[in-house]
Parts: structure tokens; sequence; C-alpha cells
């Protein structure tokens, strides 16, 4: 944790609550994003925070990163502020210039980018905030194997799409355009790493959305009476409050955890159970949630869907639970030995578990 931690989320959370309303959400289902916020978290240096000082940043960590995504995520801030980060992040990683430029990236390993004398071919969709952004940032393969690439958007042909949010998801498409920067050949331990800390930029914006589908549902068992009395006041709404109460400290217990991870570079297992769990949170929390609101939450007046609905999309993107139960499913099988239990329940099993072979 880096000492301006707590500053810099001060800062942001006022920022947020400040400029972010229902109303701006809504801005992005009829196609449009909020500049305006953008410019004011460039101009705090909120957008250069996880930068190093030699590429002109303020030299903070992943973990304040992860946060203001998760503040961006509680505030469903329709701005492609975790892309953008995202990319740079990857692109100090992999020893490339970082960018000043509206960015987003492609990781999937099902939409493959080919790369050949320096000129990218390909088609990807879901693209996140494509149509908003300048360069793109992505995984590409060559005769010689993966690489990470930046490339201007502009040498793009693109298709509009969504997700169930609304929230811009494009196909972009390139035929022999220019790349501005490739990276070394990528090991396979390198790649999987790029993915892990996908996941955790996922987990941020999930565990900042839970936090808020929290605090709404308790603000609404406050306000909405029945038989003269609000209805946090009966028995069965306060078994839901309780039961929603606990999904968001596990959400937050696990965001911890894999931030503390990220710090310890032991974020693998971190992630891979963290994102296995999310799976049985989401579930929960948004069907506690929209119970308690009953019909009231699903209207377009009221904020809840457009928390839930972020929440159903994310989970989606990038490494899924399917991807991450079966690497925990192939790991714990391969390094169990004659007995799975003794290996789980042995005192000498605590080291790190997933690991993948370069």
């Amino acid at each position: 944790m880096s000492e301006m931690k707590d500053m810099i989320l001060d800062v942001v959370e006022r920022m947020l609550k400040e400029k972010v309303d229902k109303e701006l959400v809504d801005t992005v289902e009829q196609g449009h994003w909020a500049p305006e916020l953008w410019d004011l978290f460039k101009e705090s240096g909120m957008t250069a925070v996880a930068i190093s000082e030699e590429n002109g940043g303020a030299g903070g960590d992943i973990e304040d990163l992860l946060n203001i995504v998760r503040l961006t995520g509680k505030y469903a801030a329709p701005i492609p502020f975790a892309e953008t980060t995202f990319a740079n992040y990857l692109l100090e990683f992999t020893s490339l210039q970082v960018i000043e430029d509206l960015s987003t990236y492609m990781l999937c390993p099902n939409q493959a980018f080919m790369l050949e004398n320096g000129k990218l071919t390909g088609e990807a969709s879901q693209i996140p905030w494509a149509r908003h952004t300048k360069k793109l940032v992505t995984l590409a393969y060559s005769a010689e194997g993966t690489h990470l690439v930046e490339i201007d958007l502009s040498h793009a042909e693109m298709k509009l799409g969504i997700n169930l949010a609304g929230e811009p998801r494009d196909t972009v498409i390139f035929h022999d355009a220019k790349v501005s920067q490739v990276s070394a050949v990528l090991s396979p331990e390198k790649v999987h790493t790029i993915t892990t800390l996908n996941s955790a930029f996922q987990l941020a914006l999930m565990t900042g959305a839970v936090d808020k589908i929290n605090d709404l549902t308790v603000q609404y068992t406050k306000e909405r009476e029945q038989f003269g009395r609000p209805i946090h006041r009966f028995q069965l709404v306060q078994q839901h409050i309780v039961n929603l109460a606990g999904e968001t400290a596990i959400t937050l217990a696990a965001f911890n955890n894999v931030t503390d991870a990220l710090q310890k570079n032991n974020q693998n297992s971190e992630v891979a159970y963290a994102s296995i769990r999310f799976e049985e949170i989401i579930q929960a929390v948004t069907t506690i949630a929209h119970q308690v609101h009953a019909a009231i939450g699903t209207t377009h007046e009221h904020s809840l869907h457009q928390f839930t609905r972020r929440l159903w999309s994310w989970r989606d993107e990038g490494a899924n639970t399917s991807y991450w139960t079966n690497l925990v499913a192939t790991q714990l099988l391969e390094n169990s030995g004659d007995s799975l239990w003794k290996y789980l329940t042995s005192p000498s099993s605590s080291s790190p578990l997933l690991k993948v072979e370069g």
C-alpha cells in the first residue's frame, strides 16, 4: 500500500460523488460518454497514478490503481478509465512506451490478430469503448510467437456494439495496418500474468458495483414503508440485508486479498479463487437486491439495474469463471499425487498453487 492511497481515494470519491449521477450514467445507453469527467481525472493526475516516475507518472502501485478502478465501478463512471490505465500498465509491463491518448485493449486468445512485417490483420469483437478511444493495445501472433502491440484505431474498420449494460463493446477489423509499437516475444508465463492482471481489473470493477448495490438496497429498505413502518423492520427483509452484507464483506475481502497478492507477486491463486467465488457473489447479490426492491429495481427511473446489468456483463468478459475453474482443477489434479484430500489439507501444500510453465 502506498502512502498516498487514502488521499488519492478521497479525491477520486469526491469527484465521482459530485460529477456522476444516474442521468450521466444513462448517457452511455444513448451512445455518449463523459469527456468532461475524463478531463477531470486526467488533470488531477489519476490516469497516471500507476505509471512510473521515469515515464512521467506518479509512481504509485497496482493497489492504488485497482482501488481507483473499484471506485469507478462503484459509480458506473461512463469513462474508459480502467481500459486506458490497464493498457498503459501492460505497455510498461512489456517494456513499451506508455501513451497519453485514450486507449483500450483486447486480450482474448480466441480472437487472433496476426502480425507480419510490423502490420496487423484480423478481427476482434467485444472491445470496450473502442469507438471513443484512439489506441488499441492487444495481443498479436507472429511466426515467432505472441506479442503485445499498440496500434492506432484510425486504421481500423469498426462495427459498433454494446453489452447488456449498454456500454460500448465494438468489433474492430484491421487489414495490414501498421503497428506503433511491438513487444518482444512473450513467454506463456507472461501471457498468463497479463490474463491474471486483466481479471484483477475486472474484479475491481465488480467489487465497486457490489458495494454500490449493497448501499442502494440498505437505503431503499429505510425509505420504503409498508403497513406504517420501514420495510427494514420486517424479519424477512432483515434476513435479506444480512445475507447481502455478508456477500459484500466477502467481496471486499477477496478484492483486498487480490491486491495484496499482486503486491507480493503471488497473484495467480488469489485471482483464480476470487474469480470463482465472484460467480456465486453476483448471483446472490443481484437476486437479493432485486427481491428487496421488487419491480421498482428494474424500472428505468431507478438506478439499481445500472449496476446489476454491469455485474452480469463484466463477469463474462476476460478470463471467465470456466477458465479459472478449469485451471484450478487441472493444477490440483497435477499436484495432489495419490490423494487430493491429503494435498488440500496438508500444511505443506500452503505454497502458491497456480504456476504456468514458461
